[in-house]
Order: structure tokens, then sequence, then C-alpha cells
């Protein structure tokens, strides 16, 4: 089988690169660190003109109605721009999670309004006790108890922002009353659906990982190029090339293994959730040690605040944080590999 992206889509990740250069600056992005929401409705508008939010809602609610692996590419721009909107929280798990519940008329009411730019969702897991942009959420999909997952407006929960290491990203601890009229799914139903969201959120952390990590090497490389040292560019010296060397082997190696994720993601394959472990320790390992080369490259100004290193920097430590962090990923696939107990199909959670 002959595995390559087609040229739509690589148009598609070229338009959405050129948007975010021109409209996700690190001064735009520094800027929105200073806001109360660290959000920008505006670029949320324009996002949503060219089909971000909107890219996996289905076309008979005003989408795009593509897949995961049409979305993997822009993901990777996402994270190379160090995007702080809720794509993943939003546009990828909270929109896919809205059309599988099967509720028609709760679909209805928030997929047009998503696609349009005009709402956001936010999806929580039990994975994680915190609820990424649950404060400019206008809908939460929520677990509860043993095995419920709850559709809770704005109005109905209590949301507590929580401290962060990187200022893009806000968490928060949500608290609402479960109800049979916020009751969307129980039982295995509900176990089902929160595995999907488990493991598109894990490929979306990997795929913008990627990104991120393309963006430290070329930042590292810029400077390793400028800084002069005992007359010549610190680029010129081995041990600086071996960093880097080994930074972009990382990177290209963990690429192939998100695209497969991405695939199995798409296609409901038998083994997608240990496809998705792999693809999130992988991609997740890239970004965290390029940022180690990035400022070793950078040495002592890399850890100034005026540098924009650290943008990405926090970016890379926030996604392997994100939807499992690195134990229960390389659990699920302890468990697949030494265990016998393949295959891990789209039923597992955790």
């Amino acid at each position: 089988m002959e595995f390559v992206f087609d040229e739509d889509q690589l148009l598609l990740q070229t338009t959405v690169r050129d948007f975010l250069s021109k409209e996700c600056t690190p001064e735009t992005i520094r800027a929105l660190w200073q806001s109360e929401t660290g959000r920008s409705p505006e670029l949320w508008k324009k996002l949503a003109e060219i089909g971000l939010p909107g890219l996996l809602v289905p076309e008979a609610h005003g989408g795009l109605g593509m897949s995961e692996l049409d979305a993997v590419l822009l993901l990777e721009e996402a994270g190379r721009a160090a995007l702080a909107e809720p794509v993943i929280s939003s546009a990828v798990v909270g929109v896919r999670l809205l059309e599988e519940i099967g509720d028609t008329s709760l679909a209805g009411e928030w997929l047009p309004k998503v696609a349009a730019g005009e709402a956001v969702v936010a999806p929580g897991h039990p994975v994680s006790c915190f609820v990424s942009d649950a404060h400019v959420a206008d809908l939460m999909l929520l677990p509860a108890g043993e095995a419920e997952l709850h559709a809770v407006p704005r109005h109905a929960a209590r949301v507590t922002l929580q401290p962060a290491n990187d200022p893009s990203r806000r968490l928060a601890t949500v608290s609402f009353e479960p109800g049979a009229s916020t009751r969307v799914a129980e039982g295995e139903r509900a176990h089902t659906l929160l595995a999907a969201a488990l493991d598109r959120g894990a490929l979306s952390c990997a795929a913008e990982a990627l990104g991120v990590a393309d963006r430290m090497i070329e930042l590292a490389v810029a400077y390793a190029t400028e800084r002069v040292q005992f007359g010549k560019p610190i680029g010129s010296f081995q041990a600086v090339k071996h960093m880097l060397a080994n930074a972009k082997v990382k990177l290209e190696y963990a690429r192939p293994v998100v695209y497969r994720a991405a695939h199995s993601v798409a296609t409901s394959a038998e083994q997608r959730a240990i496809h998705v472990s792999m693809a999130k320790l992988a991609a997740c390992e890239a970004a965290t040690s390029t940022a180690k080369a990035a400022l070793q490259v950078h040495g002592a100004i890399g850890y100034t605040w005026e540098q924009d290193l650290h943008i990405w920097m926090r970016r890379a430590w926030s996604l392997a944080q994100a939807w499992g962090r690195e134990p229960f990923h390389h659990d699920r696939v302890r468990t697949a590999l030494l265990d016998g107990d393949l295959p891990i199909g789209p039923g597992t959670t955790f």
C-alpha cells in the first residue's frame, strides 16, 4: 500500500502554515499570555473561515467532513506555530465526541456553531483531573461516576482555573451536578466514547509535538549559525552538529509513527490504541529531547524570557502531560506487547 498524503491534503497544510505564520507570531502569543482568557475570539473566527474548527464536522452540519488523517498535518502546523486556540479540545476531540454520542438534537445544536467558530467544546477524561479550555467552553463533555458521560453547558458548571507551567495552556477543575438532563451515555457506551476521545486527544498531542520539535530545531539551527565563538559559528562545532542531528533523527523517526496512528484512528483499526500510545511516546520524546538540545545550543540566554525558544519548550512539556502522561502510554504498550494482550482495540480506555 502506498501511504502518502495527496495534493489536496498538502495544499491545505501549506495554507494553514502560511496563515499561522502571519496571524500567530511570538508577539501575538505573548500578548495573549497577558489577556484574561489567553484566547483570541477574533483569531478563532479567522481560523473558522479557513475551516480549521470545522475540519472534522460533517458537511451536513456546515463542516468540511474530513478525517483525522487530514487533520494530522494541520495539527502539526498548530504545534509549529505554538497556536494557543482550542484546536485539540474542541475541533478534534470535542467535535468527534459530539458526533459519536448519537444525539441528533445535541449534534444539530452544537456542531454548526463549532464549525462557524461561534462555540467551543471542552471534553474531560478520567485520565486527567483537569479540563483544557473549560474557561472558554460553551459546552463541556464530562465523565462522571464509574461510566457516565454528560453534556454540561457553561451555566451548569463551576470552573476553577489551575496554575500551569505553559501560559498558553489554561487548565481547570470542573464540578457539576450529574443528572438525567445532562447524561448522554452510560455503561459500555460511555466507556467506548471515552476510549475514542482519549485516543484522539493523544494523537493530536503527538501531531502537535512534531511541529513543536521541528520549530525548535529551526530556532536552534538559526542561533547556531549566528552565534560566534572562537571566531567561528558554534554550528560548525561537532558537538553542536551531533546534538541537532540527533534531534532531527528522533523527529523523523517519530513522524511515520504518528501518521500510522492517524490512519488507525481514522479507520477505527483494531490496534488503534497501541498505535496511538506509540505515537504519543515517540513524538513527545522527540519534542522534549529537542527542547533540551535547543536549550544547550542557546546556552544561558535560552533561559531568558525574551528568547522565543521557551514558547515551544513549554508547549513540548505541556503536550507530554496532556491526554495521558508517559507512564500511562508506556503501560498500554507494555501490556499489549509483553503480556500478550494484543490487539488493543478501539474499546480500550484505561
